[in-house]
C-alpha cells in the first residue's frame, strides 16, 4: 500500500484532518469542533488521527499546524491565539498519545510549505507565504524546507513596523504585542476596517468596503488603494531581506479583487534592485493550504 501523510489544521473553532497519498492526492478529510481546553484538544486530535487511519486503512505520519509555535527554549507552546495551548508540551503529549513522532509547526509555515510543494509557488527555490486575515503572519520555505529560525519565529513579518511611514501613518495604531505601528495593525482585516473608519468616519466591514468601491464609492476605493500600498511596502522589506522567487498571498484578505496584481505593481519602487522579478501571486489551495502543508511536514523520503 502506498505511504500516506496525515495533516491536521488546529484552528480556534475547528480542527481539520486530511490524508495525502504518495502523489499528494487527498484520500480522506474529517472535521471536528475545537474543544476550548487543552486536554480536550489533545483527545480530539488523537480521535481524528484514528478516524482518518480507519478510512484509509493504513498507519500514517502526522503533521500538525497550530496558531502558534513550539518554543525551542522550553518545548512549550507560545504565541498561540488559542490561548489554552500556551505553556503545554503539545508535541511531546501527541507523540506519546499517538505512539509515533509528530511534527508541529506554525500554521503560516504550513501554508507556505503547501504552496511551495504543489501550490502557486511549486518549483520555486525561495518562497514567502503571507497570511493576511484577522491577523498577519508568514512563513519561509527554501528548497522545499521550512525555515523556522533559531527562535521559531521565522517569517513573522506582521510584527515589524510599517516601513517608509507617511506623516499620517506614524506612530501607528497600538498592537496587542505591546508596540505600535505593526504591519498587522495596517494590513489585517480589522486594520482595513479601522483605517476606513478613521479616514471617513463610517464603519464598514471589508466586504462592504469592496462592494462600495465596486459601486463607484471613491472613499472606499481610496481605502483599497492605501491597503495595497501598505502591503507592498511591508512585503518590499521581506524581499530586500530574503529575496524570494515568489510571494504567495493567503488568508481572507488575499481574496480582495486584483490584490496580487496591485501589490506587484507597487512593489518595485521599494525593492533594492535594478529590477524586481519576485512574483506576487494568490494561493492555489485556498482554505486547504494549511492542512495540506501540515501533511507535507513529513516528506516521503523521511
Amino acid at each position: 500500500m502506498a505511504p500516506f501523510r496525515i495533516g491536521i489544521d488546529l484552528g480556534g473553532t475547528k480542527i481539520e484532518a486530511i490524508a495525502l497519498d504518495a502523489g499528494g492526492s487527498e484520500r480522506a478529510r474529517i472535521r471536528a469542533d475545537t474543544p476550548r481546553d487543552y486536554d480536550g484538544t489533545v483527545s480530539s486530535l488523537v480521535d481524528l488521527v484514528a478516524a482518518v487511519e480507519s478510512e484509509i486503512g493504513a498507519r500514517a505520519s502526522v503533521g500538525v499546524g497550530i496558531p502558534g509555535t513550539i518554543s525551542p527554549a522550553s518545548g512549550l507552546v507560545k504565541n498561540a491565539n488559542s490561548t489554552w495551548l500556551i505553556g503545554h508540551p503539545l508535541d511531546a503529549d501527541l507523540t506519546k498519545a499517538l505512539e509515533r513522532p509528530v511534527r508541529i509547526m506554525n500554521d503560516a509555515n504550513c501554508f507556505a510549505l503547501s504552496e511551495a510543494s504543489d501550490g502557486a509557488a511549486a518549483g520555486a527555490d525561495v518562497v514567502f507565504g503571507v497570511i493576511i486575515g484577522t491577523g498577519v503572519g508568514g512563513g519561509i520555505v527554501v528548497r522545499g524546507r521550512v525555515v523556522e529560525g533559531h527562535q521559531s519565529i521565522g517569517g513573522e513579518w506582521g510584527h515589524n513596523p510599517l516601513p517608509w511611514p507617511r506623516p499620517e501613518e506614524a506612530p501607528g495604531p497600538s498592537c496587542y504585542c505591546g508596540l505600535a505601528g505593526c504591519m498587522e495593525t495596517f494590513v489585517s482585516g480589522p486594520g482595513m476596517v479601522r483605517d476606513h473608519e478613521a479616514v471617513n468616519g463610517t464603519r464598514l466591514e471589508t466586504r462592504e468596503i469592496v462592494s462600495a468601491a465596486e459601486g463607484g464609492d471613491e472613499s472606499a476605493g481610496a481605502t483599497l488603494e492605501r491597503y495595497a500600498d501598505r502591503l507592498a511596502r511591508g512585503l518590499a522589506t521581506v524581499v530586500n531581506v530574503i529575496d524570494p522567487d515568489v510571494v504567495v498571498l493567503g488568508g481572507g484578505m488575499s481574496n480582495l479583487p486584483g490584490l496580487a496584481d496591485s501589490v506587484q505593481v507597487r512593489l518595485e519602487p521599494f525593492v533594492f534592485s535594478d529590477t524586481c522579478t519576485t512574483r506576487v501571486v494568490r494561493n492555489l489551495h485556498g482554505d486547504s493550504s494549511g492542512v495540506r502543508g501540515a501533511a507535507w511536514l513529513w516528506p516521503l523520503s523521511d
